[in-house]
């Protein structure tokens, strides 16, 4: 906070600076373009910013900010829109608009989705080996007549649910 203050004040006097140097309507890559900004920072939670949005005037702004002091009725819609930019960089409704950019979120969301998922397709297919014999359906239902052979755990397991003269589960 301490360099900020510094540097505004650095800033503001003539000759020094990074902007002191340019002028902004006359850059070779921006002919006709607003003035730079510096520190303008706008939300809607806080939408009076300590600067405004454009700093450095050029001839044209000048006299519209000197039309501004007079009365305002004699301002058109034109020029009161360009005052209103000099000061502030977006609207409320500017600032409220939703922006697509959910779109392209929820796109990468399932592209990357859909690419694990075939990623995990690719891996039970090539990558992993083939199912133990121990889980086949076969092997269980040899295992579990095993245990009811043998009357393993007769009081409270598996063999007290099992009729062995019927051969069938008890009901």
């Amino acid at each position: 906070m301490f360099f900020r203050a510094a540097r505004r004040l650095v800033l503001r006097k003539p000759g020094l600076g990074i902007r002191g140097i340019h002028n902004p309507g006359d850059t070779a890559h921006s002919k006709g373009k607003t003035a730079p900004y510096t520190n303008y920072h706008a939300q809607r939670s806080y939408p009076m910013p300590d600067d405004p949005f454009c700093t450095e005037l050029s001839a044209e702004q000048r006299a519209l900010k000197e039309k501004e002091k007079g009365s305002w009725t004699q301002l058109s819609h034109a020029e009161k829109v360009a005052l209103y930019r000099l000061q502030f960089h977006e609207t409320f409704a500017e600032m409220n608009h939703r922006s697509n950019e959910w779109k392209t979120v929820i796109g990468c969301v399932f592209f990357f989705c859909g690419f694990t998922a075939l990623l995990i397709w690719w891996q039970r297919v090539y990558v992993f080996p083939e199912k133990p014999i121990t889980l086949t359906d076969e092997w269980k239902a040899k295992q579990l007549q095993r245990i009811l052979d043998m009357k393993g755990n007769p009081v409270q397991g598996l063999a007290s649910r099992w009729d062995y003269e019927k051969k069938e589960w008890k009901k």
